[in-house]
């Protein structure tokens, strides 16, 4: 199956990757190659986000997002199949440069993830999440060990 990248939204993404319903936090494709994906959300506003704790959205579900981002690059680059459900093995260099996600001065979320290394048994990659003005937000590089050890 060929996926239109340009009209793949929310219930598309949700289609591709492990996370479904509420639980998919991106919106939108913006683009993509073979290195790298771009996305946008606003989810991180929605009252009804379900990562969110005692009614706040922590920054650490940024890197939910990343990992999100990361799962769609490898949907895509399966020529948009969806792929098995890897697991995080190891996350690095995190830095985070706010308390909340959920404040609405953050805007739309861009959300990039960027392949650094593929094998057989796993992927490393790093993600970045900026503000709809371009401040960073949160970033970091997730190594994501996968089913059976196929690449």
């Amino acid at each position: 199956m060929t996926v239109d990248h340009a009209t793949l939204d929310r219930a598309g993404i949700a289609a591709l990757i492990p996370q479904a319903g509420a639980s998919c936090l991106l919106e939108r494709l913006l683009r993509w190659d073979a290195g790298s994906i771009l996305c946008a959300s606003r989810t991180h506003l929605d009252p009804a986000n379900p990562y969110r704790r005692a009614g706040t959205l922590g920054a650490l579900v940024g890197i939910e997002y990343g990992l999100q981002a990361a799962a769609l690059h490898g949907a895509m680059a399966a020529g948009g199949r969806r792929q098995p459900a890897g697991r995080v093995a190891a996350l690095r260099e995190v830095r985070i440069a706010l308390t909340r996600l959920d404040d609405p001065a953050v805007g739309t979320l861009a959300v990039t993830s960027t392949l650094e290394a593929a094998e057989a048994a796993g992927l490393a990659f790093s993600f970045c999440l900026t503000a709809e003005d371009g401040r960073f937000l949160l970033g970091g590089r997730a190594l994501i060990a996968l089913p059976g050890g196929r690449g």
